[in-house]
């Protein structure tokens, strides 16, 4: 990011806080306001209900008739390449940020996070029809290579003085589809810290009348794609099994648990679907809390993983010969810190400030510790306990919460039901009809 303001943690704290669940929100943001370079208007926009205005609203999307909220958490004991973060977490599922947090508190003790990216490379696609001579036009388009990135630069001068810009040109072609062969030309685009949307469709359209010149075609699409797979984000682990012991379960067994539960995932798509959908959660919730496009992020990720003929793992663990689980994951992360969502939505603002990240690849390289931590914590589970007991809490509450429970309620309904094995709205109705207060 361009500018100096000071954001994140202090240099003197860390993304470990003790009992932070078992504090009120009202005391986690008093707690967050002494360890953080938030303003008291930046935490207004994390705590306080309507910090969109209605009028705010209705200038981002069309036929506003209000908002919708969904819970804002943070995520703890976060560790990558050495840095300290907190991670705002805005999802409406249990267990998510109580499984971030765990995860990276363990990561954390066994040194952390390790985490590289990519440039923020992103591509328009240019599709061009009607092409007489497919051959020729290939080859003059590579002759007037230069003339097309000029051109395509031309259009954001501010982009070119901070290193961005288009970069290269490839070309594709496709001789067998329903509507004949075509051409598509793609340019490589380094947008910086922006996610690169408007940047990348305006060069595409820039530059699309001198492609049909050059083809003697007739271009139909000028677009981005959402497969940024010269915009990789990885992050990596190596945990010894005396770190990963869990109740009555050694870490060996929770090491060899969980290959053998990612190994699944590897080979059969309708467990890789869930496996990285529970990825997912974790940087979608990220995404969504910093006003990025995680509809992008989620088209990219699941592309990706179909990219060797079959759907599989986005995540990859397996053992060494020194008793350590390793785990790594590579993932497309076309994430921005400025422009849209991120510039006017005030709480997305204060999200990014509280994260502390100041470049666009920065941002993706947490994103996908976020990931691999969202992983480990859903394989820990499926390999011990299975993965119902971390959701039993707050499914049972939300279930006393449906039924009508309130206050004291709540609490003895959702126990009730915990103890009974038997979670669910009709349960729940009918201890509140039975008054039962434990």
């Amino acid at each position: 990011m361009s500018n100096t303001k000071e954001i994140g943690l202090k240099s003197s704290a860390t993304s470990v806080i003790e009992n932070f669940r078992n504090l009120s929100p009202s005391e986690r943001i008093h707690h967050i306001s002494k360890i953080t370079h938030l303003s008291n208007y930046e935490l207004l926009n994390l705590s306080e209900p309507n910090r969109l205005s209605l009028s705010a609203a209705n200038v981002m999307i069309e036929n506003v008739i209000g908002k919708i909220e969904i819970p804002l958490g943070i995520a703890t004991n976060f560790r990558v390449n050495l840095k300290d973060y907190l991670i705002p977490m805005a999802i409406e599922e249990p267990s998510v940020v109580a499984a971030a947090s765990n995860m990276a508190k363990i990561i954390r003790s066994s040194g952390g996070f390790t985490a590289s990216s990519d440039e923020p490379i992103m591509r328009a696609q240019i599709q061009i029809l009607d092409v007489v001579e497919s051959e020729k036009a290939k080859l003059s388009l590579k002759k007037f290579e230069a003339q097309i990135i000029k051109l395509a630069n031309s259009k954001d001068k501010t982009l070119i003085r901070l290193g961005g810009g288009c970069k290269e040109v490839e070309i594709h072609s496709f001789t067998d589809t329903k509507v004949g062969p075509m051409i598509v030309l793609h340019l490589l685009i380094d947008v910086r810290d922006a996610m690169g949307a408007n940047t990348v469709n305006t060069m595409a359209e820039t530059v699309s009348p001198l492609i049909e010149k050059i083809t003697g075609g007739r271009v139909r699409l000028r677009i981005l794609s959402n497969l940024a797979d010269r915009r990789l984000a990885k992050a990596s682990v190596k945990i010894p099994f005396s770190k990963l012991g869990h109740r009555h379960f050694s870490g060996e067994e929770v090491a060899n648990g969980i290959i053998e539960a990612c190994a699944l995932a590897e080979v059969d798509p309708y467990r890789a679907a869930t496996h990285n959908k529970g990825i997912m959660n974790g940087i979608n919730s990220v995404i969504l809390a910093t006003g990025n496009d995680w509809r992008a992020i989620e088209a990219g990720a699941h592309a990706w993983a179909a990219r060797e003929d079959r759907y599989s793992s986005l995540t990859n663990w397996e053992i060494d010969d020194f008793e350590c689980l390793l785990g790594s994951i590579e993932i497309p992360m076309a994430v921005g810190l400025v422009g849209g969502a991120t510039a006017t939505h005030p709480t997305s603002k204060s999200c990014i400030n509280l994260l502390g990240v100041r470049s666009s690849s920065e941002f993706g390289q947490v994103l996908a510790a976020v990931g691999l931590a969202q992983n480990l914590g859903a394989l820990r589970a499926l390999a011990t306990e299975g993965i119902q007991r971390g959701h039993m809490t707050l499914h049972a509450k939300n279930m006393a919460i449906a039924a009508g429970a309130v206050g004291l309620e709540v609490d003895s309904v959702s126990k009730k039901m915990i103890d009974e094995k038997d979670i669910s709205l009709d349960r729940a109705a009918s201890l509140l009809v039975k008054k039962i207060i434990y």
